[in-house]
């Protein structure tokens, strides 16, 4: 795979051998130019591959916060702000990572002999899984929400449902551990799967995948909306067919999850995993591991 960029670090008939700067970099190449290049190709397919994840997850940040307008937000004296309920995931993983990585792991470990717990294109996979799991349960908690609009006359009401907006938590609680999972595994796969020149740019490539799926997150509720003929059109969420779109986000997160599989088999290790690395404080960490 990718043996033809190996051309871009041979002289030809009418160079002569010399330093690539005399050359240029477009028209000779280092061997490890052209190494690192090829491990960037490799890891393509699995970056494509997490990107409509992150998408999905995008729609927590946008369509909860119309929900949780129409649901009962008051906890004894307190109401809760709509626009702060997209910081309930990002609290439910500040309390998930150390469990993760304090009990998950460990346990793990005990059963698999890797350090750490799982392999990591394993990881990323669990978080594919979560990520459509997530998506389903919002389709059932937005059913159930629209129906007590129903079954209360309040379809066109402004004032809140009799239902609590902690019944979001459900889908928050699991697409955090959805990107625990998709996000720690790609940062470790390719802090692993680099080479030392390659150690921070890796942790670029990790973010790309969250950034473009947030990018195309609009794209898609548009063209949907399109399709569908106005889905979620309507400035009434109680009228809209968001459960409708939450499914369909959780079937083509299940396809997503096909591809992922397949990008995942025909990725090549460079190495078996001897230690585990830390991608954000070992960064001078030298030597490729994984597992």
């Amino acid at each position: 795979m990718c043996r033809f960029l190996d051309r871009t670090a041979i002289l030809r008939n009418n160079q002569e051998a010399s330093t690539t700067s005399a050359h240029g970099p477009w028209s000779l190449c280092t061997i490890s130019q052209v190494e690192e290049t090829k491990i960037v190709v490799r890891m393509l397919p699995i970056i494509l591959s997490t990107v409509f994840m992150n998408t999905c997850m995008a729609q927590f940040q946008t369509f909860t916060i119309q929900q949780s307008m129409t649901m009962n937000r008051k906890i004894q004296n307190f109401e809760i702000p709509g626009p702060s309920i997209p910081v309930i995931p990002q609290l439910f993983q500040l309390f998930l990572i150390p469990v993760y990585d304090r009990i998950f792991v460990p346990i793990a470990r005990k059963f698999t002999g890797i350090p750490s717990g799982i392999r990591q294109l394993q990881r990323i996979g669990v978080g594919q899984v979560l990520s459509a799991v997530s998506m389903a349960v919002a389709a059932v908690v937005e059913s159930h929400r629209k129906s007590v609009s129903i079954k209360h006359n309040m379809v066109d009401s402004a004032s809140p449902l009799p239902m609590s907006v902690f019944w979001l938590g459900c889908q928050f609680v699991i697409s955090a551990m959805a990107q625990i999972f998709t996000l720690v595994g790609l940062m470790n796969f390719f802090y692993a799967e680099s080479t030392s020149g390659l150690k921070s740019l890796s942790m670029a490539i990790s973010w790309s995948s969250l950034a473009f799926g947030y990018f195309t997150s609009s794209v898609v509720v548009s063209v949907i909306n399109k399709v569908s003929g106005g889905w979620l059109a309507n400035n009434n969420l109680n009228r809209d067919k968001l459960d409708y779109f939450y499914w369909l986000l959780a079937g083509v997160s299940v396809l997503n999850f096909g591809f992922y599989l397949l990008c995942a088999s025909w990725y090549k290790y460079k190495k078996p995993e001897l230690k585990q690395e830390d991608p954000i404080t070992d960064e001078k960490a030298k030597g490729i591991t994984d597992v």
